[in-house]
């Protein structure tokens, strides 16, 4: 009977873990064009963002962790992921 229950219980596991793939965010590439640390925010022109159905184009974005911030150099080239977060488009991710 324990052994039932495991075997249940790691599908369950594996199942959630490929649902939660399926929401994975998608890394676009960009150029940093400036970089505003007063205000949180940066200036990226990035290609299209396939996850918020937006064509390449250069943009403003809010960046709420003060150390993804300092990671950011006017002129880089980056990967980044940008959600909506609280209504306005954020950086989330940058490698």
């Amino acid at each position: 009977m324990k052994t039932a229950m495991i075997k249940i219980s790691v599908a369950t596991l594996l199942s959630a873990g490929a649902a939660f793939g399926a929401f994975a965010q998608e890394f676009t590439k960009g150029v940093v064009n400036k970089v505003d640390a007063k205000a949180n925010k940066v200036t990226i022109k990035h290609e299209d963002l396939k996850s918020l159905d937006m064509p390449a184009m250069t943009m403003v974005f809010r960046v709420e962790d003060p150390a993804l911030l300092e990671r950011l150099k006017e002129g880089s080239k980056i990967e980044f992921v940008a959600e909506r977060v609280n209504g306005k488009l954020t950086v989330t991710e940058v490698k």
